[in-house]
């Protein structure tokens, strides 16, 4: 299973892709591609986005689904999810549903 990540240009957040079309900035309501035909969907939306200067650093990433939640199956994609490592009150992890 995959998902589309980037980077937002503007800010430089990260943010993934969600079934209804939009660049989100949390991982859990990403789409998740679970088969070859998803992925080259998600891959061709993700080109598009950097071609139209939306995304940068744009790749599908490998996950698991645990439970409901989504997974990052990389250490880094994990860090990007949940935000900056150096503070918990600034960021992703300052949120109210981060789970901390």
């Amino acid at each position: 299973m995959k998902v589309l990540t980037g980077n937002r240009l503007i800010d430089g957040e990260a943010v993934w892709y969600s079934p209804d079309g939009r660049w989100i900035e949390t991982l859990a309501g990403a789409e998740v591609a679970q088969d070859k035909a998803a992925e080259e969907r998600l891959e061709a939306i993700g080109k598009a986005a950097f071609a139209n200067n939306i995304v940068l650093d744009v790749e599908m990433i490998d996950v698991d689904l645990v439970g409901d939640e989504i997974v990052p199956l990389r250490l880094r994609e994990r860090i990007r999810a949940a935000g900056p490592t150096i503070r918990r009150d600034i960021g992703k992890q300052s949120r109210p549903d981060a789970g901390y």
